[in-house]
C-alpha cells in the first residue's frame, strides 16, 4: 500500500539536499546551467521557493512509504486556490520500476482535491523519458515545449 504523509524535519533535511543536488544535475543535462554554477543556482531556486523550508501555507511536502518503506517524495505548491504544481517528485532509484510512482501520483491527486485543487501541473525534462511516460500514462498533457541545440 502506499501513502503519503507530511514530511517530518528529519526527512525534508533528507530531501533538500538530495533535491538540490538532483536539480543541480537535471539542469547541466538539459543544457540549462554550467557545472560551475548549478549547485549555487540550484540552491538559490530552492531557498526562493521553500523560504522558511519545510514550514510553508502553499507547499505540501509528503514522504512516501510504500507499507512503513521511505520510497520518495514529493512537493505540491497550490499556486491558485484551485491549481497545484508539482516542484519535485522521486521514487527513490532501487524502488523505481515496480508501480510506486503511479501509485503516489494517485494518492497526490486526493490530496490536491482535498485541498480544493482541480488541476495540477508540472514540468518534466525533456531527457527524462522515464518520468514523461508515466506522466501520459496518469493524463498529463503537454501544455508547452522547449526546444535548444546546441551548435
Amino acid at each position: 500500500m502506499i501513502s503519503l504523509k507530511p514530511m517530518n524535519h528529519e526527512e525534508f533535511r533528507q530531501y533538500i539536499s538530495y533535491a538540490i543536488e538532483d536539480y543541480a544535475k537535471d539542469k547541466i543535462a538539459s543544457g540549462n546551467w554550467s557545472e560551475d554554477e548549478a549547485i549555487d543556482l540550484s540552491r538559490e531556486s530552492f531557498e526562493r521557493l521553500l523560504p522558511n523550508g519545510e514550514k510553508t501555507e502553499n507547499n505540501h511536502l509528503s514522504s512516501i512509504f510504500h507499507d512503513d518503506i521511505l520510497v520518495g517524495m514529493i512537493w505540491i505548491s497550490q499556486k491558485a486556490p484551485n491549481e497545484g504544481f508539482i516542484y519535485d517528485f522521486v521514487i527513490f532509484e532501487q524502488y523505481q520500476g515496480q508501480g510506486y510512482g503511479k501509485k503516489a501520483m494517485k494518492e497526490a491527486e486526493i490530496i490536491a482535491k482535498q485541498l480544493g485543487m482541480n488541476k495540477i501541473g508540472l514540468n518534466v525534462f525533456g531527457h527524462n523519458k522515464i518520468a514523461r511516460g508515466l506522466y501520459e500514462k496518469m493524463g498529463y498533457e503537454i501544455t508547452n515545449i522547449t526546444m535548444a541545440k546546441t551548435i
